[in-house]
Order: structure tokens, then sequence, then C-alpha cells
């Protein structure tokens, strides 16, 4: 039962996507902005393609950016059921899960995903994203950091065993 725990994650930011999303569509009007500050607004903007729109005008994106991550979340659950990894691991694999099915949610249900959040300086503008976006990249990111804080542990280690 307790590495199942885990998964308590995907509910909760699942939830907090979806909320976010309703709060945007039924408050934001399409291509609307909301200046916060003088670097980031709330936009209510519609992605057809993948991360940061890649493909958005392509014929087959709509099909590509659908079975891709259904693909994906299968694969994770998969590998977060049969292997056994540290908890830093399987905690970034749930994330970029639950940001996955977040996103795979719109794209079902809607046939793109709804952006809303838009960071820029001057005129340049970083993709807008969501809640589940920022779970799939922190995911990525701390599955990279645990990589690296292994491999630096493990070079020292063969380091000081040769020495």
């Amino acid at each position: 039962m307790r590495k199942y725990l885990i998964f308590l994650v995907v509910p909760a930011v699942f939830l907090i996507d979806r909320l976010t999303k309703i709060l945007i569509v039924q408050n934001v009007d399409y291509l609307a902005s909301i200046n916060i500050t003088s670097f980031f607004s709330i936009v209510h903007a519609r992605n057809y393609g993948g991360a940061f729109s890649l493909l958005s005008q392509h014929p087959y994106a709509k099909y590509i950016f659908t079975f891709l991550p259904l693909a994906i979340i299968g694969v994770l659950v998969y590998v977060i059921l049969a292997y056994h990894f540290e908890f830093s691991k399987k905690f970034s694999l749930v994330c970029i899960l639950s940001g996955a099915i977040g996103n795979i949610y719109d794209r079902l249900t809607q046939g793109y995903v709804v952006d809303f959040l838009d960071f820029y300086y001057s005129r340049y503008h970083w993709p807008a994203f969501n809640v589940a976006d920022i779970s799939i990249s922190f995911g990525i990111c701390l599955w990279l950091y645990v990589e690296l804080i292994n491999y630096i542990r493990t070079s020292k280690e063969k380091r000081a065993g040769d020495g």
C-alpha cells in the first residue's frame, strides 16, 4: 500500500490544474491579458500543439499530441510500478505523469490545452504555460538534478578509491 501513496500527487496536481484552467476560462476572455507586474500577466491562450505550441499548425498535431502523451502516460505508470527507484526519482516521474494527465485531459475534452501564465520582458514573451506544465518541468528538472548529484557522488567515491 505504501508504494502507491506517492500517486496521491496525481489528483492533487490534476485538481489544481483543472481549477486554475476553469477560473481562467470563466473569468478571462480568450486572448485577453491581465497585467500583474511589469514582467508577468495572466492570459487566456489555447495551445493546439506540443510544448511551447510546437507544431501547432501541423495537420497531424492533434493526433501526435493526443496519442504520444497517452503512450507516455502508460509507460510512466508501468515504469513507476515495475521498477524500484529512490524516492526523489519516483517523485519526479509522478510529477511528470501528473502534468501529462492534466494536459491530455484538456486535449481529449477540448482539442487544445489552456495556458495562462505569461512571463515576458518588453516585447519578448516566454510561451504561456499552466500548472500541468510546471509539474512536468519540475519533474524533469528534479530527475536531472538527482542524476547529476548521483554522478558527482559516484565520481568522488571512485577518485577516493583510486587514490
